[in-house]
């Protein structure tokens, strides 16, 4: 059972942070997952919404900012329950790709579309050429909520890995969680996380269309989740506490 740190650890550390991942290291998690976007010129950075508002004292679009603008947003004080520096601002992946290099760890990497759910020509190129200068290529999963996006990554890289996330308005744009499955069991060797509530209601024919080994549940936080789904037969459960599920893991394997 994998145990991803979700934006880093986002329910103690400020989300998408370099403080937040090198906190996330120290706790032993066996991954990690965080977002990326590009900036007007062609920076990639790590952040999850398409636009600067929530998470930095800054504001506006990620796409229509140059990177020395973004990368000068100020992380907002008081995010997480342990909070982060004071001053932290948003990372470059080629920051937290170094972060990671020296670990072991899984990385997944989402693919963020922009404000009008679109992504900038060549993005997954550049993203994949970074992944392999970093060296962490080999460890690495693509993922992303649209389907399209992730067959393209493999039009780029065959060699790649690629994960699928799923909850209930994305299968309901893909036609309703059959079609979904369909569409996700199709692309080879595609992970597929599905959120939690959803998981639960459809359990039956998700393991049967993807098989365990291919199936994950998000995002899995409290004690009671957290110990019912280590007991399931899923490949990972991504958490915004992993220090709860390697504790909870650790208690089930004495």
């Amino acid at each position: 059972m994998i145990i991803v740190g979700h934006r880093g650890a986002r329910n103690l550390w400020p989300e998408n942070s370099l403080s937040g991942f090198r906190r996330l290291i120290a706790t032993g998690a066996d991954a990690v997952e965080f977002d990326v976007h590009e900036t007007r010129d062609g920076t990639a950075v790590v952040i999850h919404d398409p636009q600067l508002d929530r998470t930095t004292e800054a504001s506006g679009a990620i796409r229509d900012l140059d990177a020395a603008q973004v990368l000068a947003a100020r992380l907002r004080a008081g995010q997480g329950e342990q909070g982060g520096p004071a001053g932290e601002c948003v990372p470059t992946l080629d920051e937290v790709l170094a972060l990671f290099r020296p670990t072991k760890m899984e990385l997944h990497v989402e693919i963020k579309t922009d404000a009008a759910g679109e992504l900038p020509p060549g993005a997954i190129a550049r993203l994949v050429a970074r992944l392999h200068a970093a060296g962490v290529a080999e460890r690495s999963i693509l993922t992303c909520f649209v389907p399209g996006v992730l067959e393209q990554v493999l039009a780029v890289w065959p060699q790649g890995r690629v994960l699928a996330s799923l909850d209930h308005r994305s299968a309901e744009m893909l036609g309703g969680i059959g079609r979904a499955l369909e569409r996700y069991a199709a692309i080879p060797g595609c992970l597929v996380a599905v959120q939690k509530t959803l998981l639960a209601a459809t359990w039956d024919r998700c393991l049967r269309a993807l098989g365990s080994e291919r199936l994950g549940a998000w995002v899995i936080n409290e004690p009671d989740e957290i110990a019912h789904w280590l007991r399931m037969p899923v490949r990972q459960i991504t958490t915004d506490r992993p220090d709860l599920a390697l504790a909870a893991r650790a208690a089930l394997s004495r």
